[in-house]
């Protein structure tokens, strides 16, 4: 499984690359914002940062809803660096862009997946990764964690190559249980991933060793 944060903050994408597992990132428009970015040439500007911090995928939404506007942003921003991913929405417009971005050769993230059909769709269409949102589902009482095996089953069926990246992911139940089901990726906030380090056990035994190893030597 890969591993990508969901952020745009620069100190904590440093923070997982210094720690060795990130495969990717992934941004939006309201992480861009909660950053402080704004503006077109800044947040350019940022993506550009982050694809020299990470070694891989990087997440970068357009804001358009047409299809002649998703076009004209996805190829200014897969411009901007080899390893930006065009994330565009789940909607009509967005899936005719993630096919003509496919024939292309520019890669996709489809985002806003809510449903096996819509991921089914995204597929077809050629999308490099369909994110099913976990958290948002169960937000409304619903099984979040159910799409994701629904789409990895489905994916699997037909050998569609498109990745599932289980995004909204909160906890690291969450992430576990993606890992279980066969998700390709899950993207979460660092304290997500930093979240696997620990264990109460683990503190208990070091501090037992570290207290027997005082003894010994002093």
């Amino acid at each position: 499984m890969k591993f990508f944060i969901d952020t745009a903050n620069l100190k904590d994408i440093q923070e997982a690359v210094d720690l060795g597992v990130l495969d990717g990132v992934t941004t939006n428009p309201s992480l861009m914002a909660k950053e402080g970015i704004k503006g077109t040439d800044n947040v350019m500007a940022h993506y550009k940062q982050i694809c020299e911090i990470v070694d891989g995928d990087v997440s970068a939404e357009v804001i358009a809803v047409d299809f002649e506007e998703m076009v004209r942003e996805g190829e200014m921003l897969a411009d901007l660096h080899p390893n930006i991913v065009v994330k565009v929405p789940m909607t009509r417009d967005g899936v005719k862009a993630i096919k003509y971005f496919s024939e292309k050769g520019i890669k996709t993230n489809c985002t806003l997946i809510f449903s096996a059909g819509q991921a089914l769709l995204a597929a077809k269409a050629g999308a490099t990764y369909v994110s099913p949102f976990v958290g948002r589902l169960d937000d409304i009482g619903h099984d979040g964690l159910l799409l994701v095996q629904q789409i990895v089953d489905i994916f699997s069926n037909y050998g569609y190559p498109t990745q599932v990246l289980a995004a909204s992911v909160r906890h690291v139940p969450h992430l576990i249980q993606c890992a279980e089901m066969g998700a390709d990726v899950v993207t979460c906030p660092l304290n997500v991933i930093t979240g696997l380090l620990k264990h109460p056990l683990t503190d208990a035994g070091l501090a037992t060793f570290l207290a027997d190893h005082k003894k010994v030597n002093s």
